[in-house]
């Protein structure tokens, strides 16, 4: 498509939607196809929710891991089959009255650390193909493989009554309501996820993000490029190096390039003489470096296939 935008739009996503229904908003916004997600959200939280447009989602394999922060409350007493407050209440019990806050904050910090976490069943996960919350509807069993994952922090920053206020850092991968489920289930009282928001994922906040309705406002005003993020600002962790068209087309064309690169990283972030990200290329050698993924095409590349297409 010509005019497609290629770039990074930071969406704070609404309670009730699915990412994949804000993928399809988005679509529908800017004309185009070529648009995913980096991060999925259950419907039931809100928040950061990046979503990535034109050659930018070749960025997905980038952020496969990326850690996410959270903000949240926990209703104990209340256990569901969901983990969360959308799904059936399935036991009820009272919250210990003798519970203090600090107790509740040091069983939290139990979770911190490396643990093997069982998806809960009404999850995308699938069982031989099928989503295991499609079973999970039809009150099929669901067995689910434990997976690896990491808590780098959980602090209960308040507890009243039956409702604890959280935030958590959480490697990619990690169910948070399951964490809620389980927290409930360690203090005999049953628990779950009353509510979520995705403060941060990898480099980006939740204050630089916009609403599905500043969105369409920018699209109509001619303005929503300048709600993309700044090229410079993906992927802080890779060192960088700004080069020439003629090394940009010389990327493109799948060859190798000396690029004068002063640290050993294995991979660099190639950015053209405008700033836009055009590849991020792996070390082959001490000074060689091979673009894996190409983003943007040089000037020069671009007049090439205007002049050689244009009959």
């Amino acid at each position: 498509m010509p005019n497609a935008i290629s770039g990074v739009l930071l969406i704070d996503k609404p309670s009730g939607m699915t990412s994949h229904d804000v993928v399809n908003r988005v679509r529908r916004t800017l004309g185009q196809r070529s648009v995913g997600h980096l991060g999925a959200l259950d419907p039931l939280a809100t928040g950061i929710l990046p979503i990535v447009l034109g050659k930018m989602t070749r960025l997905a394999q980038f952020y496969a891991n990326s850690s996410k922060t959270y903000d949240g409350c926990i209703q104990f007493g209340v256990a569901t089959d969901t983990y969360d407050a959308e799904g059936r209440v399935i036991a009820i019990a009272p919250t210990p009255l003798n519970l203090s806050f600090n107790e509740l904050r040091a069983a939290a910090l139990e979770f911190v650390g490396v643990m093997d976490q069982t998806p809960p069943p009404f999850s995308a996960k699938k069982v031989d193909g099928i989503p295991a919350y499609k079973l999970a509807r039809k009150q099929k069993g669901v067995f689910l493989r434990p997976v690896r994952v990491q808590i780098e922090s959980f602090e209960i920053s308040s507890f009243d009554n039956d409702r604890a206020q959280f935030q958590i850092e959480v490697s990619s991968g990690t169910y948070v309501r399951s964490i809620a489920h389980e927290l409930g289930r360690r203090l005999r009282c049953g628990g779950h996820l009353e509510s979520l928001r995705r403060s941060r994922f990898a480099e980006f906040a939740l204050s630089e993000a916009h609403s599905l309705q500043a969105i369409d406002l920018a699209r109509q005003n001619g303005r929503l490029e300048s709600l993309l993020i700044c090229p410079r600002e993906l992927l802080p962790q890779i060192p960088s190096v700004s080069v020439a068209d003629e090394v940009v087309a010389r990327i493109q064309r799948g060859q190798r390039v000396t690029l004068a690169e002063p640290s050993s990283a294995l991979q660099v972030k190639v950015y053209s003489e405008l700033g836009e990200l055009a590849a991020i290329a792996t070390r082959i050698s001490d000074a060689e470096f091979h673009a894996g993924v190409v983003f943007a095409e040089s000037r020069s590349a671009q007049e090439s296939i205007q002049m050689t297409g244009a009959n």
